[in-house]
């Protein structure tokens, strides 16, 4: 009797020992065709603005540092460039002679050259005049046949260089009164002008020598430092706005039930402690093709492809910053 119960005692334990195995394996089972959800997992990205110069010049001086918080308008960079100091001194001396040019088709002549012009009218007007008498004189001598034909002739010549050298005289005299032309001074001051241009140019290069903030930002990296050479173009910094901030998910379009512009998205913030933060989406767009489709099965099916979703916070959260987690429980 008690082999009997002996051997019953252990076919009930094998079998209970063979149906917890089988059932381990079918939980095992059920869990492998039936995976737990994934909770959704975003990445907080903020804009970011390259702050580089428009010229090629070395840095003077950095007056920021990583992590900085600076206003709008705040000076962070200076550089220093002989070319530009160079090109200011040049367009500064051509203003000058330009200025000087206009002022002077603009006073007209001098008062001494127009007393000159009118003692040179006055003698010619003068010498014109004895020219005249003269060869009145000799033409009567010359009808009574007391002064021959080559005199009369060589007296009238000379009052008829006497009479053109005095209008030339007079022309000049006119000229010095009347000044430049509106011609010449239309040109002077378009010369003037050119010149003025050249200088704004000038001071428009030497205003970018000094970098200043376009908005209340963070300094997020520093690429370049006083002595270096920062090429036109070439970030020197990088600011980021945390003020403009959002959080960027990677969804495959077979879990995109409830993903539309306007719709939110309630997640936590394990950097902040599960802090929990509404987003509203305000971005749908494909990825790339390369990186993006899967097929739902091996044998059959589709392919899904993945869409970037970018979701901005409902209302401001204090602490977030980008590189942050965000997960969103699944649906």
């Amino acid at each position: 009797m008690t082999t009997i119960r002996n051997g019953t005692a252990a076919g009930a334990a094998r079998a209970l020992i063979l149906l917890g195995v089988l059932i381990f394996i079918g939980w095992g089972l059920w869990l492998a065709y039936h995976p737990a959800p994934v909770p959704l997992q975003g990445q907080v990205e903020a804009r970011t603005i390259n702050v580089a110069p428009k010229i090629t010049a070395r840095i003077a001086t950095l007056t920021v540092h990583e992590g900085q918080a600076v206003q709008a308008g705040a000076v962070l960079v200076t550089l220093d460039s002989p070319e530009v100091r160079a090109r200011l001194a040049q367009a500064g001396a051509a203003q000058d002679a330009a200025d000087a040019k206009r002022d002077l088709v603009a006073v007209g002549a001098r008062d001494e050259d127009v007393r000159i012009a009118r003692a040179m009218w006055d003698k010619a007007a003068a010498a014109a005049d004895l020219a005249d008498k003269t060869y009145r004189r000799l033409n009567a001598l010359y009808k009574e046949g007391l002064v021959s034909l080559q005199r009369n002739d060589e007296a009238q010549t000379n009052h008829k260089v006497a009479l053109e050298t005095a209008l030339a005289a007079r022309a000049q005299y006119d000229a010095a009164l009347a000044g430049a032309r509106p011609q010449e001074k239309l040109a002077a001051d378009a010369v003037a002008r050119q010149a003025a241009g050249g200088v704004a140019e000038v001071d428009a290069a030497a205003i970018e020598l000094v970098l200043k903030s376009p908005l209340a930002a963070e300094v997020d990296k520093v690429v370049l430092h006083p002595g270096e050479l920062a090429g036109a173009g070439f970030p020197i910094l990088t600011l980021v706005d945390l003020a403009d901030i959002w959080v960027v998910f990677n969804i495959r379009e077979d879990d995109f039930a409830g993903i539309k512009i306007g719709a939110p998205l309630d997640g936590t913030v394990p950097a902040l402690g599960n802090e929990r933060v509404r987003f509203l989406i305000d971005t749908i767009s494909p990825r790339g093709d390369y990186a993006t489709w899967r097929a739902t099965r091996q044998s059959s099916g589709y392919d899904v492809r993945t869409f970037e979703v970018r979701a901005r916070p409902q209302a401001p959260v204090e602490g977030l910053r980008p590189g942050m987690s965000v997960l969103v429980a699944p649906r």
